[in-house]
């Protein structure tokens, strides 16, 4: 076993048990963690470790009003939507026959700006395929961020399932990436036996762990540059471009002039039920429709599907603003506090996405979580009915929250309200033991 694995396993064993004779922040000290935790990031890799808790959802008939900001792929389809469901024209898709899902399609690539779409069932499958098309030979490499959801949250499907090798860039704070550490990560001298073939780089707009940030058009300029000189390919994860579009107040086919593909979920703040759509040049689908079949994607009577994703496209974009600006009237609300408990840098809060930290050493994310998503004890006389709200957790000492079309305004204000109270309460536990 090497001294890295030996030294991971004890910090590993000391976080989740404890020691008697070494505390957890001289062993961060000794290894040098504090910087890094600082920074937002996290040496021991907290955000691989971080279960997500399952709550309790209450029957219809209850009356505790719950704000779910778990994440906006919670949304569910509204009576426009379904109705375009029920009424879908459909076919077979596979044989290219489904008129809703082809009608999908076109919308998707003259609205991204790409010579052709193809409806795929999941953003992980999408973003599989692309790098199958992008890398098809065994022994390809592909550069990602070490913060990306493509290098965190997708099971390493691009080593497991289509042999290409990844190697990573250091994820910025703002989810971009120091771009001359970025072209140093290029491997020169192809056909040599010893590494692989450098074909691709990865980005991600918004960027999902680094909360929902939003990638400079300047710094996509500059990334699209550096690949033209060395001959590689861009694909932009942009589950979430739509925000990352609405907050720039640009096209989408603005963002996307400086990449060779892209990825978009439907199922996320756009409300549809499942759904993705990957655009690129025509034969970079036409090879993608072939990686779609052999990764069992292919559907029949997919138009069912894809009536709601023509709505979430062009009905749900506009209102995506809405969220981003709920996220951030929260975000105040926690830097309102008095005492001052919570830490929110409002600047970096650019979408739907909420990322803040707790202040106070003696609570946890986990703690904090857990008392706003329960009904506590005298709730209902202070704040006039019962709230729960959902969140999660997130790497280091931070928590996430995400805004969606099932979070209104009146919502937010009472996740505002079941703030307050809980910190009250947490306050009140902290005063009575010290």
């Amino acid at each position: 076993m090497t001294l890295n694995a030996v030294l991971s396993r004890r910090l590993f064993t000391l976080f989740t048990h404890g020691s008697p004779s070494l505390s957890v922040a001289s062993w961060k000290s000794h290894f040098g963690l504090d910087a890094a935790t600082s920074q937002g990031r996290s040496s021991t890799r907290c955000y691989y470790q971080t279960a997500k808790p399952r709550y309790p959802v209450p029957k219809k008939a209850s009356h505790v009003r719950v704000v779910d900001l778990r994440s906006d792929t919670v949304t569910k389809p509204g009576a426009a939507m379904r109705q375009a469901i029920a009424e879908a024209e459909v076919g077979d898709d596979v044989m290219g026959e489904d008129p809703t899902v082809n009608e999908l399609q076109r919308i998707a690539a003259d609205m991204f700006g790409m010579e052709a779409a193809l409806f795929v069932p999941t953003g992980t499958m999408s973003n599989l395929i692309a790098v199958m098309v992008h890398c098809r030979e065994r022994g390809d490499e592909m550069i990602v961020g070490d913060l990306s959801h493509l290098h965190i949250y997708e099971q390493g499907g691009s080593a497991q399932l289509a042999g290409v090798h990844a190697t990573t860039a250091t994820t910025r704070p703002d989810g971009t990436f120091d771009l001359e550490q970025l072209e140093s990560k290029i491997r020169h001298g192809y056909p040599d036996p010893h590494y692989p073939r450098s074909r691709l780089i990865c980005v991600e707009n918004t960027h999902n762990i680094q909360g929902g940030r939003v990638l400079p058009l300047s710094f996509l300029q500059e990334v699209r540059a550096l690949a033209d000189r060395h001959g590689l390919s861009v694909h932009m994860d942009g589950a979430r471009l739509m925000n990352a579009a609405v907050a720039q107040g640009v096209a989408p086919s603005t963002i996307l002039q400086h990449t060779d593909t892209v990825s978009v979920c439907l199922s996320k703040g756009l409300g549809a039920p499942v759904g993705t759509m990957l655009a690129g040049p025509r034969d970079f689908i036409d090879q993608a429709l072939r990686c779609r079949k052999a990764l069992g994607g292919g559907m029949r009577q997919a138009g069912v599907l894809a009536a709601a994703g023509k709505i979430a496209l062009l009905d749900m974009v506009g209102r995506l603003k809405e969220d981003h600006q709920n996220a951030k009237t929260f975000a105040q609300a926690l830097l309102d506090c008095e005492p001052a408990v919570f830490s929110v840098d409002l600047a970096a809060v650019e979408t739907n996405i909420l990322r803040f930290c707790l202040k106070q050493k003696s609570w946890t994310p986990s703690e904090f979580c857990e008392l706003m998503a329960q009904v506590c004890e005298g709730e209902e006389a202070e704040l006039g009915q019962e709230i729960r709200v959902l969140m999660y957790p997130h790497f280091g000492n931070s928590v996430r929250a995400v805004w969606h079309l099932g979070i209104s305004y009146e919502d937010t204000q009472l996740a505002v309200q079941k703030m307050h109270f809980v910190t009250s309460q947490l306050l009140k536990k902290n005063n009575r033991s010290s």
